[in-house]
């Protein structure tokens, strides 16, 4: 859940819907016409990529709250209409429901911001009402470089304070660089708290995605101590972390739990090769030996392929990019036509994707606020159905979903 409200600017856009989707045994126009940058290949199944145009007759508003925001990354609600949001640099603020941005929060752990390092995710405690406790994934500056870590802390009754801070998982091996640390913070139903990576980007640190001894490419499954929950696949094992839950990653900045349970992760590719792939309890997911899509350079990704044995298939794929940040499952009922989809932040489309998900496979695509022409970092649902964005801008901006009146 997130939720906030925070006025300084009002700026309405009204989306009208068309008609329904085709049926699957129908020819469709996919949203997407472009030609994809790795021609020869292949989805490995039907409508792996390039779903059906989804149209889904809804009228919407879109309210600026707050403008002003420092490359904000996540935004979260807070019970009672405040919103909390992390800003890149190395703060929190709490925007207030009237729509004014609070001072930055104090006791947040220095952040390495160079590149797209920084300060990251925030989720709040499944008992945040009673423990305002609170989750947030960071960029740590460290001795030989720095890594994704996760801390915990308590926020002050006032909302000015963080206390009883400290880290309680840090992703392992350190590495002296500036791109893809990752990473998404979900609880799962389970109560457990599910931390996405990155692999860091260069070709000589590709390999460790798929490597057991360490953390990056991967998602990692803790208990909110940090403590290891005896059931992770790789527990007790020499010759891997133990908070591994699944591996061959590349840069997951997009996770959510879906209506049913499951977690879903949305990652960044190369040049083509966005994926959103179902995850599962040991599972691999094939970066960098299985993918689609091709280097920057246009070259093909060396040693891989789409297709091996013993690799997941994502359950899609884009081809170009999105370039994914941020996801959420809609539940909420101001919506109803929106329920079950899965929403996704474009930061290379500048645009806000829904999914509409069918069993384990997506089955529609619409694109949302394209005309906004605004990086999407983060979306989030708020407890009365709206929809809560940040963008992704030096003077970035927060905004609320609402059905148009």
């Amino acid at each position: 859940m997130r939720l906030p409200r925070l006025a300084l600017a009002v700026l309405v856009v009204s989306i009208a819907g068309l008609s329904a989707q085709p049926a699957a045994t129908q020819p469709c126009q996919p949203v997407e016409d472009r030609s994809p940058n790795a021609s020869g290949q292949r989805p490995a199944f039907a409508g792996q990529t390039r779903a059906c145009a989804a149209r889904s007759d809804v009228a919407f508003d879109v309210v600026v709250v707050a403008k002003g925001l420092e490359k904000p990354w996540s935004v979260e609600p807070l019970p009672g209409g405040d919103v909390l949001v992390s800003e890149k640099p190395g703060r929190m603020r709490i925007v207030a429901a009237s729509g004014e941005v609070g001072p930055p929060i104090g006791g947040v752990p220095a952040v390495d911001a160079r590149g797209q390092g920084g300060l990251l995710d925030v989720a709040l405690s499944p008992t945040f009402a009673t423990d305002r406790t609170l989750f947030w994934s960071y960029a740590e500056p460290r001795d030989g470089g720095n890594g994704t870590s996760v801390a915990r802390g308590v926020l002050a009754a006032d909302g000015r304070s963080l206390g009883q801070v400290r880290v309680i998982f840090r992703v392992l091996p350190t590495y002296d660089g500036t791109m893809h640390y990752g990473s998404r913070l979900a609880f799962g139903p389970d109560g457990m708290l599910y931390v996405t990576t990155g692999e860091r980007s260069v070709g000589s640190m590709r390999k460790h995605a798929q490597q057991l001894d360490g953390h990056l490419g991967k998602v990692v499954r803790i208990a909110p101590d940090g403590t290891v929950p005896r059931d992770n696949p790789f527990a007790g094992r020499k010759d891997a972390q133990p908070e591994l839950w699944s591996v061959g990653h590349r840069n997951v900045q997009a996770a959510a739990f879906d209506p049913q349970g499951r977690l879903w992760v949305v990652e960044h590719g190369t040049r083509g090769g966005d994926e959103l792939n179902l995850v599962q309890k040991g599972r691999n997911y094939g970066w960098p030996v299985v993918a689609y899509g091709e280097e920057y350079s246009g070259l093909p990704i060396r040693g891989s392929e789409t297709d091996r044995p013993g690799y997941e298939q994502p359950r899609y794929y884009w081809d170009p990019v999105i370039a994914p940040s941020g996801a959420q499952f809609y539940t909420g009922d101001a919506f109803p036509a929106w329920r079950g989809s899965l929403f996704v932040g474009a930061l290379r489309e500048q645009r806000l994707v829904r999914l509409v998900i069918d069993g384990d496979k997506v089955a529609g695509e619409e694109h949302l606020l394209a005309d906004r022409g605004r990086r999407i970092r983060d979306v989030r649902q708020g407890p009365d159905g709206a929809l809560w964005l940040v963008t992704d801008e030096t003077s970035g901006e927060l905004w609320k979903i609402v059905p148009r009146r």
